[in-house]
């Protein structure tokens, strides 16, 4: 079957009958994809992107070919416009590297010196914006190696000794993605610094608990912000954990299976502040586990973000109006003059799928590939670099948010009468009269009903009227009625009791170093 393309006056044409038409058509399209520094002016701009006789630069790996890539190839399998972000710790690896080899005795001391001072000036020219990173390089790697070698010469040729780029790129990929990590740690401290701060300042405020969406139980506000602070928690923890299995080394696996070279991997691991050598070359070269774990990891944080954000969203909302983000954090409408909408909440929600879909787009890249290294794991770094960029943003607007609003207590007060929500609290106190739980339940049940009826509340309830329904009620049920002296009978470790949360919350200002953290900020 022949290809289609819609012809001008919108009727479908086969794709042989019309090959100038397509031509002129899809000319700008291909304009459009091709890198703007291939462009030029006039009609022949695509022919001359893709022009096969342009003169290139030899590859660093081109030996034993006869023909240069084409344009369109070159175009494909670039990745320095990205991974050009490895670029510190691409020179880090070299450094360690080049000292290895020379205390190895495969590089004179004067090539080792040579190599160092040209990193040097390159990472500068790389700071200082002038650089020039060229994609008929390909990648981070070989824009250094080829700059280095155009810097000093002939030394610079040593550098690649026993290395491959296939260990090179993990090498600073683990090194990038361990950076990341303890940037992203440091974030989820800082909101967790925020949610305590915000729960210290609303001591003894409750709020309606919902399970199902639904008036359930009352909670104090500060047992809520201290479940986000528990979750960020683990967060943290799964961070750490996953930093701990990455920080292996994988450099002087070389392209899989090592060299017969005297290398020293322990120097370099040590010197680059690994743990130690991957033990398997094979595995050290085709691993990406420690990426999934990470992504992973950011993918939770994220969900346990969204549900803060959606928590919050609904609060801000006039349905129930339980806080208000001041006007720093929100944002207008473009037509509607009267709205505030709690926009960066919104987004942290909608991020969350971005984060969790990097994770997806890395799980599907490593299905079934076999070992040991494939340029499919080119396609590693983006996700992970869009996922880090993307949770840091959250957690910093989050945290941001949380420095600016404020509990509505009045409205929130107002609200909790309606639920029942010191239902499950009359249930204890039958049982601790002696019923079982099953026919307490069932008492309690039929005493909701009867408010229903009523349209009143179960301290509304006169206690002939609660004794209606079991004899078993005395004057004393009236200090386990109404969301005040519910929230006094809860006394379990970890419960919303009013002791308890207060021990909670000494334990985050203390483990925090919030206190510390105060006086920093008012210096």
């Amino acid at each position: 079957m022949e290809s289609i393309l819609l012809n001008p006056s919108s009727s479908f044409l086969p794709l042989s009958y019309a090959p100038k038409y397509i031509l002129t058509r899809t000319q700008p399209l291909l304009l459009s994809l091709i890198a703007p520094e291939t462009r030029q002016r006039g009609p022949a701009a695509v022919s001359c992107a893709m022009d096969k006789s342009a003169k290139k630069e030899a590859k660093l790996w081109g030996g034993r070919f006869e023909e240069s890539v084409t344009d369109a190839v070159e175009r494909f399998t670039e990745s320095v416009s990205y991974d050009k972000q490895l670029y510190k710790h691409d020179i880090m690896g070299s450094r360690a590297h080049a000292s290895m080899l020379a205390h190895q005795g495969l590089m004179s001391d004067s090539d080792r010196d040579s190599i160092l001072q040209g990193l040097d000036q390159i990472e500068k020219q790389i700071e200082a914006g002038e650089f020039v990173w060229r994609t008929d390089r390909e990648d981070v790697h070989m824009n250094i190696e080829a700059a280095l070698t155009d810097l000093i010469g002939e030394p610079a040729k040593k550098l690649h000794t026993a290395r491959s780029r296939n260990d090179q790129v993990l090498t600073d990929f683990r090194l990038w993605c361990r950076d990341a990590i303890d940037a992203i740690l440091l974030c989820i401290k800082r909101l967790q610094v925020s949610l305590v701060t915000l729960a210290e300042k609303n001591e003894g405020l409750i709020v309606p608990g919902y399970t199902h969406l639904q008036r359930a139980q009352p909670v104090l506000l500060q047992h809520l912000l201290l479940a986000y602070v528990e979750q960020l928690e683990r967060d943290a923890g799964r961070l750490l954990d996953c930093r701990v299995r990455l920080n292996f080394c994988p450099l002087g696996a070389c392209a899989l299976a090592g060299t017969g070279l005297p290398i020293d991997r322990f120097m370099t691991s040590d010197a680059l502040g690994f743990t130690a050598p991957l033990r398997n070359s094979i595995d050290a070269v085709s691993d990406r586990d420690f990426v999934l774990e990470f992504l992973s990891a950011n993918s939770i944080t994220a969900i346990h973000l969204s549900r803060i954000g959606e928590e919050w969203v609904m609060w801000a909302s006039e349905e129930f109006g339980f806080l208000t983000p001041s006007d720093s954090v929100s944002t207008g409408s473009s037509i509607m003059p009267q709205k505030k909408n709690p926009d960066p909440m919104e987004l942290v929600r909608g991020k969350s799928a971005r984060v969790v879909g990097d994770l997806v787009s890395l799980l599907v890249l490593c299905k079934g590939l076999p070992h040991a290294y494939n340029r499919d794991l080119q396609e590693d770094k983006e996700p992970v670099f869009d996922s880090v960029k993307t949770i840091i943003g959250m957690l910093e607007v989050s945290a941001e948010f949380a420095q600016n609003i404020t509990f509505n207590q009045e409205r929130i007060r107002k609200s909790l009468p309606a639920g029942y929500l010191d239902a499950t609290t009359l249930a204890d106190y039958l049982v601790k009269k002696g019923i079982p739980f099953r026919t307490s339940h069932d008492i309690v049940g039929r005493a909701v009903g009867l408010c229903v009826s009523k349209n009143c509340q179960l301290q509304d309830l006169s206690l002939d009227e609660l004794r209606s329904i079991n004899p078993v009620f005395e004057k004393d049920v009236y200090e386990f009625l109404g969301v005040e002296n519910s929230i006094k009978k809860f006394c379990s470790y970890g419960s919303t009791g009013a002791e308890c949360v207060a021990s909670q919350l000494e334990y985050w200002i203390s483990k925090l170093d919030i206190n510390r953290v105060k006086d920093l900020a008012g210096q």
